[in-house]
């Protein structure tokens, strides 16, 4: 403990982060929890564990989750049509570039998109932090970088044909929207009554009250000389349209206690959410023999390149990045792992039996000295 506080320490001493809280899990409790520096580098305020953190695309793990639990109960189906749940999406369109006039050529798709392909960003969708193509339809057509309504959403265009290729991309919020409408129940209210809720995530939320905002880090911008400015950042207001691409905020507590349950194989104190069989399905490559790219970023500002495991093969599971060689800071081949925009990350390893997180505020993506000591924390658990 004494030795990660350290670390944590150390690194905002050298503006790595302006404060971070890290913690580390096994099944049946917390190994750690620690927090250091502070929550806004313009005001006092200390960094502590319960201060909430904009997850960002930590959000995806959680509603996979819930996505899962419904495809046990036979309201959703991993290989069906997503059409047969969103008729919007009957008919997408794949953008293959733009003509010499800048006009943006689009064909029909030549394969069905389904709950799966959601699942393991296969879909066709992209993101314009990483596609210069997309980006550019985007800013041409006036849509915005995520669909804030069904109209938008069906005028988005695939990158490819679902199936094809792996691609980082907005379709877990879409997975989101279709939990929705096989629920009856808004993504807020499914989360809060069946994953949320039963877990004790009490502090995990798209909609934070005044007296969670008082407790929420600021953003932070790594500038052109390497020190950290803070900005506005909006975050915990309510959901957004596919608010399950991004929109909870929480605290590292709460993402242990989710974390628990998966370690549990679907259950934890008691309450189970999901099977042992299906959560197992949740870690095994779900992609074949496509592979996990580098994502390029075309929005520096935003985020670097992503590749976290450089010369690995890396897979996808119904949720989750997966290592398929150990990984350079202690977890096992196979280990389960994601992070969000603001440099939050964190990682499962079943055959470990220990998984973990850290929790920061920070842009650009994949920023190298937010994962520096994101590596020195996960190292300092192994070791430990």
């Amino acid at each position: 403990m004494k030795g990660i506080v350290a670390l944590l320490e150390d690194a905002v001493a050298r503006g790595a982060v302006p404060g971070a809280v890290a913690l580390a899990v096994r099944g049946d409790g917390v190994l750690f929890e620690a927090a250091a520096g502070r929550r806004d580098l313009s005001g006092p305020a200390a960094m502590t564990t319960d201060t909430i953190f904009a997850l960002a695309s930590m959000t995806k793990a959680i509603v996979s989750v819930g996505a899962m639990q419904l495809v046990e109960q036979g309201r959703l189906a991993l290989d069906a049509p997503v059409a047969d749940v969103l008729p919007v999406l009957a008919a997408p369109r794949v953008l293959e570039g733009f003509d010499a006039a800048s006009v943006p050529l689009l064909r029909p798709a030549r394969t069905v998109m389904t709950l799966r392909h959601l699942l393991t960003h296969t879909a066709g969708f992209g993101s314009p932090d990483w596609n210069p193509d997309l980006r550019r339809y985007l800013e041409q057509t006036g849509l915005p970088s995520a669909p804030a309504n069904f109209d938008q959403l069906s005028r988005t265009p695939l990158l490819f044909d679902p199936g094809a290729r792996w691609n980082y991309s907005i379709s877990v919020g879409i997975a989101g929207l279709l939990m929705e409408a096989v629920s009856r129940q808004s993504l807020d209210r499914y989360l809060r009554e069946h994953v949320l809720g039963p877990l004790g995530m009490e502090n995990t939320t798209f909609l934070l009250t005044p007296a969670q905002q008082s407790r929420r880090a600021r953003m932070h911008q790594r500038t052109a000389d390497g020190t950290l400015a803070p900005i506005d950042w909006p975050a915990g207001l309510g959901q957004a349209f596919t608010a399950g691409n991004g929109g909870l905020c929480g605290t590292a507590g709460d993402y242990g206690r989710f974390l628990r349950m998966l370690l549990n194989g679907g259950e934890l104190n008691g309450t189970r959410l999901l099977s042992e069989e299906t959560v197992a399905d949740m870690g095994r490559n779900q992609i074949g023999e496509l592979q996990v790219p580098t994502m390029v970023s075309v929005a520096p500002e935003r985020s670097n390149d992503v590749n976290f495991f450089p010369g690995m093969a890396q897979k996808w599971g119904l949720g989750f990045l997966l290592n398929g060689e150990p990984g350079p800071h202690g977890r096992s081949a196979w280990s389960m792992a994601w992070g969000g925009l603001c440099n939050s990350y964190f990682w499962l390893d079943p055959a470990r039996g220990v998984a973990g997180c850290m929790l920061a505020q920070v842009l650009p993506f994949a920023d190298p000295k937010a994962l520096e000591l994101f590596g020195a924390v996960e190292r300092a658990v192994y070791a430990g």
